[in-house]
């Protein structure tokens, strides 16, 4: 029986495989095969390299059927009058980025002169500069007063297509605002708000407000304030602190405690910056509230204050201490400024603090010390520029402290300061007053080869003292040399004028008049003519300015005469020169071409070119061509 069973089932697994359905292997093992055999296939290829040959794919210039197809996106036309946006700091890669590192280094030297060049001609090689190189150079001619040089390059920049950021609208305010015109900063300002595809920043309306202030435009200060508010920007404590400054220039001490109270209630009551109680402290001195300005001050700076006080909000409270008898005090403070003071995590210094402290030293009298708080500033990572130089040596000058102002000079070159023009005026007027008047002279003389533009009522000062001390010889010298590089007015040329008639040098001074003549961008007013025919009167000599004006007169009509003659002399010799090289062509007897220096034959004569004498427009006499004498021998009629 067993061995049926196994025999049954081992016949059911035959019939099993018999019947088993197959399955086709995986579709990646299987290869079908288009063409019988490898002949058939090497020929298809060979065809389709042909069929290529023959009919090129569809390329740019060739797809007619798939423009038809595909629909066609015509692109909007750009408004030729909307701003240009600036490029991001992402441009600043690459050669861009060397060029800025390179232009930095440059500012770094102080050879402002060469980045600003360089930026110029960078402009137009491969290499553009980016905004943010612009703005660089142009900061650092504000930071010198270079006032003239910053409006040339700022043109040039908006004129080669460079689209400003708001920084470069931020410095051309401060440029027009530092030069003061503050009309032309409002009227740049007007044009900012009205076409500039960015809106200002909160640096935009500090500027505004603290320029406007210091040019004694405070109700324009004001309004920016409001303009401010208008625009959606939160009240700021430096803009307040800046209308608070107007306010005590003003001596308003009701308008700045109102502006502390109109900041105080936009900022829910509290005011955690600082700046505003230096200012408010000054206000209620004014009022003579001393009381209240020393607990304004315990609140700014007291143990358990909460205001944060920075480097100017500390300056502010240290001019309000010293201004007001509370020297002691200020210097408690300023210790534990420079307690405090650890660059770079917090800077409780600066240059302004040192100032403040020189300036309260010496209207202590205490001129020593003031002297070494001012050596202190390399300690604590402070350089010294050339106004705080300014401002203690003209201290020490109107104290009769000319020696240490002299020393001061002399460190101006170590620290790599230069001094401007107000370091060797006050210089200057110093040694006059003490009678040094080749001294003097020797710093006006310094200024000028320094390549500095010392203004006219510096160079009035420097003449005065040299007529008053009978040096009329060395006066003379610097008017020769000032003549050419300062706009004169008619009381300087009267001065040196006046001195040498006096002196009885006439001949001089006609001499002036003769140079004023020659340059054409000087104006020899009635007024002055006068007053040399007045000076000439003294001597019986009236006529020679008279003399001396037709002469002028007589040499200026020849010297017009001479130019039309040389120019009507130009146009006959270019006219021979042009009949010159025109041949002349005749005929002779035998009807051979003939030219002024023998026969030719008609195949070597070529077209001939004759410029015309009315239009010059160029006339060709074609070969073969009758000339219009026709064979009488007479010369063709000239064109």
């Amino acid at each position: 029986m067993s061995i049926a069973k196994a025999a049954f089932l081992n016949h059911l697994q035959t019939i099993a495989r018999a019947y088993r359905p197959r399955v086709p292997p995986p579709f990646f093992a299987v290869r079908y095969m288009s063409f019988a055999t490898q002949e058939e296939a090497a020929a298809e290829r060979r065809r389709r390299k042909r069929r290529l040959r023959m009919e090129p794919p569809l390329n740019s210039f060739n797809r007619p059927q798939q423009q038809q197809q595909q629909p066609q996106f015509s692109r909007p036309i750009q408004n030729p009058n909307v701003p240009k946006l600036p490029e991001s700091v992402a441009a600043l890669t690459g050669k861009r980025l060397d060029l800025h590192n390179h232009i930095l280094k440059l500012i770094r030297e102080n050879d402002l002169e060469e980045a600003a060049l360089y930026t110029r001609h960078s402009v137009y090689s491969n290499c553009r500069p980016t905004i943010f190189t612009v703005n660089a150079v142009l900061a650092a001619q504000i930071r010198q007063a270079k006032h003239r040089e910053f409006l040339q390059l700022h043109r040039f920049i908006t004129q080669s297509g460079i689209a400003a950021n708001i920084i470069t609208y931020n410095l051309l305010f401060q440029a027009y605002l530092d030069v003061r015109k503050p009309e032309d900063a409002l009227e740049n300002y007007k044009l900012f708000i009205d076409g500039a595809p960015m809106n200002p920043s909160i640096a935009t309306f500090r500027i505004l407000v603290k320029g406007l202030v210091d040019n004694d435009s405070l109700e324009k200060a004001m309004e920016i304030k409001e303009d401010m508010g208008v625009r959606g920007f939160v009240a700021d404590p430096v803009v307040y602190s800046y209308l608070m400054i107007g306010c005590v220039k003003k001596s308003d001490a009701d308008g700045v405690l109102k502006l502390y109270e109109e900041v105080m209630e936009k900022l829910g009551g509290f005011v955690d910056d600082g700046v505003v109680y230096g200012q408010l402290m000054k206000g209620y001195f004014m009022k003579e509230m001393e009381k209240e300005a020393m607990e304004c001050y315990e609140e700014a700076v007291g143990e358990n204050s909460k205001v944060k006080m920075s480097a100017m909000a500390y300056n502010y409270v240290l001019e309000a201490l010293s201004l007001n008898g509370k020297f002691d005090e200020a210097l408690k403070l300023f210790d534990a400024m420079k307690k405090e003071h650890n660059p770079p995590r917090r800077l409780a210094l600066n240059l302004g603090s040192f100032n403040v402290m020189v300036n309260g030293y010496c209207a202590e009298g205490k001129f020593g010390e003031a002297v070494e708080v001012f050596r202190q500033m390399g300690d604590f990572r402070c350089s010294p520029d050339a106004l705080s130089f300014n401002n203690l040596m003209d201290q020490l000058c109107e104290n009769g402290l000319l020696a240490e102002a002299e020393k001061l000079y002399g460190e101006m070159e170590e620290k790599k300061v230069k001094p401007d023009e107000y370091t060797f005026g006050l210089l200057m007027d110093a040694c006059f007053k003490e009678g040094k008047i080749d001294e003097g002279a020797a710093y006006y003389k310094t200024m000028v080869e320094s390549s500095l533009r010392p203004n006219l009522a510096v160079y009035n000062r420097l003449q005065d003292q040299l007529v008053k001390s009978g040096r009329l010889d060395d006066a003379k010298s610097f008017f020769d040399m000032m003549v050419n590089k300062l706009r004169m007015d008619d009381e300087a040329y009267k001065f040196i004028m006046r001195a040498l008639s006096e002196a009885g040098r006439l001949d001089e001074m006609l001499k002036i008049v003769d140079e004023m003549l020659d340059d054409e961008s000087v104006r020899v007013s009635e007024e002055l003519q006068e007053f040399v025919r007045g000076e000439l009167r003294k001597e019986g000599r009236e006529d020679d300015l008279k003399n001396l004006v037709d002469e002028k007169r007589r040499l200026k009509a020849e010297a017009i005469a001479k130019e039309r003659e040389a120019q009507e002399a130009k146009k006959r010799s270019q006219q021979l020169s042009i009949n010159s090289i025109i041949p002349k062509i005749k005929r002779d007897g035998n009807g051979k071409m003939l030219l002024e220096n023998g026969v030719v034959e008609e195949a070597e004569v070529f077209d001939v070119v004759v410029p015309h004498r009315e239009d010059d427009a160029d006339v060709v006499v074609p070969h073969g061509e009758e000339e219009a004498g026709g064979s009488n021998g007479q010369d063709p009629p000239s064109c």
